[in-house]
């Protein structure tokens, strides 16, 4: 199984480059995330036929014919809002290429209808997470393509998965290898040296080949790619993307948990990553629910401060921009990036800038209102006054949170290529939602020996010997660090027993505040730390400038600790 897509937007070309590389039986394509659910809820708002991921319908178009010719079932969760919308579009699209292709889908996940009852308040969207059990109905039915709404990103993989070995609800651990396998594709080329922290070693990253997954009937895989593209599979690109976004040990899907703490991997031929050891238990009895919110509107204007007495000049800013306001926003966050350096040679690097972010319900307050203000002092405010962008309107943003809901309440149901409907029941076998493992789990200790106290040190960056992965869950962020694949055991002593949830804290000063929890993986050689609350309301609030997370683990690599010298030799300095 293939993988094309990690997320509306990606390259558009990878549908038929994964169809020209070489043999695949599945070509999955991963288009939803909780930013792309809140755009798809505007489209839907604007025009009650969309609510799908418009670019995969125009991938088709020069890429099913050559599926069906090379007999490639495609599964891809582009139906997000709409996925009967898209599939009627889906063949309509083939009869006009005289094309012969069965088309389902699947549907279920969207709750919006339901909101009031289930006390989903204003909401603008509202959608469960699937499992695979739908898709699998589809595939043995005959399928070519399936469309889906919200499934879980694994979920793409699992469904086919299904449907080739005859998997049933309670083979879990096969279940769980195929969630890992699909965990690791379905973010595209991020399995295949893309946002790699050794990015350098890797010989050509300009355009890396999207990852593949060949899974076998026992649930292990191998992970890789085809043969003369770009990018690498490596031990060490896989382990970044399997600490992406994960919380603890425990990866809940809907068909089963995966013990991430089980993973095995190991390096099995050039680009060829082998995952085996998956152990797998009942999935909860709940589903995840995305529900986005309209949160109110928000608007920024950016200054440029160019020279001497910068912090003079921004304390005048906020003070001008206050007195000219008629009504004070409802939230004004100010924020000094200090870009400037002392004798600089180019202005650009003698400048900082200055940014301002306001939200409110009321588009009015913070619309004309607020950037007119803004430029009515540019001829009498500091010296050197400029921004970076003309002003704009108030826009509207959302709010994501998280709910759950009983698998039971959820009408799972797969819409075969002939229309007819397929009830897919909820899992019989449960457990309640948990991270930690259970202490007589039988899996490896968590942590190693420390090293010797007396082991000189030197001061040096911690990505010189650790890579990291960073992302978004919600309003969370979620961090893992690993230690590089070359480095003895020595650099995962160090990681297991000095980069504790303290020394994070001291390290990324912004996570001080919140409550952190670590998770140590030791097959990994890592730990993953779930940040709560950083990103405020999620991505689409953009509470702060990197509303994501992608860069928090490249500033943990950037900060300076005390390493252990023998760490360090051979490394860049």
């Amino acid at each position: 199984m293939g993988n094309a897509s990690g997320f509306y937007g990606d390259r558009f070309t990878a549908v038929r480059e994964m169809l020209e590389g070489g043999a695949l039986d599945v070509l999955t394509g991963d288009y939803l995330a909780e930013l792309t659910m809140l755009i798809l809820g505007r489209d839907r708002m604007k025009n009650p036929d969309l609510g799908y991921a418009k670019t995969f319908l125009r991938q088709l178009e020069d890429s099913l014919g050559p599926a069906l010719d090379r007999g490639v079932k495609i599964v891809a969760n582009a139906g997000g809002l709409n996925p009967a919308g898209l599939a009627a579009r889906l063949r309509a699209l083939a009869a006009t290429l005289g094309l012969d292709a069965a088309i389902a889908h699947v549907e279920g996940d969207d709750l919006l209808p339901r909101a009031a009852d289930l006390g989903y308040t204003d909401a603008l969207t509202a959608n469960a997470y699937l499992g695979g059990f739908g898709i699998a109905a589809c595939l043995r039915a005959g399928a070519d393509v399936v469309v889906t709404g919200r499934v879980t990103d694994a979920s793409l993989v699992v469904g086919p998965a299904v449907a080739h070995f005859g998997w049933q609800p309670g083979d879990h651990d096969r279940l769980a290898g195929a969630v890992v396998a699909g965990h690791v594709i379905e973010c595209g080329a991020q399995a295949t040296g893309g946002n790699y922290a050794f990015f350098t070693e890797i010989a050509d990253l300009r355009r890396p080949g999207f990852p593949i997954a060949e899974l076998h009937a026992d649930g292990s895989s191998v992970i890789t790619k085809h043969p003369g593209t770009g990018g690498a599979v490596s031990v060490g690109t896989v382990t970044a993307q399997l600490l992406y976004e994960i919380g603890g040990h425990r990866y809940a899907n809907p068909d089963a948990t995966a013990r991430l703490d089980s993973v095995t991997l190991a390096q099995d031929g050039p680009d060829r990553v082998r995952i085996s050891g998956v152990r797998g238990e009942a999935p909860p009895p709940t589903l995840k629910v995305c529900l986005n919110r309209l949160g109110g509107f928000r608007n920024e204007v950016e200054f440029v401060l160019t020279g001497l007495s910068i912090e003079a000049k921004a304390d005048l800013v906020r003070a001008q921009l206050a007195d000219g306001l008629a009504t004070t926003p409802a939230s004004v966050d100010w924020t000094l990036v200090r870009t400037d350096r002392p004798d600089a040679d180019t202005e650009e690097t003698a400048s900082a800038l200055l940014r301002c972010v306001v939200r409110d319900q009321n588009p009015d307050t913070i619309g004309r209102a607020f950037s007119g203000a803004a430029v009515e002092l540019a001829l009498s405010g500091y010296p050197g006054f400029t921004m970076t962008a003309p002003p704009g309107a108030a826009a509207p943003y959302g709010v994501y949170t998280a709910a759950y809901i009983d698998a039971a309440e959820v009408a799972h149901t797969a819409v075969l290529p002939d229309g007819t409907r397929v009830a897919i029941p909820p899992p019989e076998r449960t457990q309640t939602r948990v991270l930690e493992p259970a202490p007589d789990a039988g899996l490896p200790e968590p942590l190693p020996a420390p090293l010797p106290d007396a082991e000189p040190a030197r001061t040096a960056p911690l990505g010189l010997v650790y890579g990291a992965r960073s992302g978004d869950k919600g309003g969370d962020a979620n961090l893992g660090v690993w230690a590089r694949p070359s480095a003895d055991d020595a650099a995962w002593r160090w990681l297991a027993h000095e980069l504790t949830v303290e020394r994070l804290k001291t390290l990324l000063p912004e996570t001080a505040g919140l409550a952190v929890t670590r998770h140590v993986f030791p097959n990994l050689r890592a730990v993953n730390f779930l940040i709560e609350g950083l990103l405020g309301a999620g991505v689409s609030e953009q509470a702060r400038f990197d509303p994501q997370a992608k860069g928090l683990g490249e500033w943990l690599r950037a900060r300076h600790a005390a390493l252990p010298a023998c760490l360090l030799k051979g490394s860049e300095q």
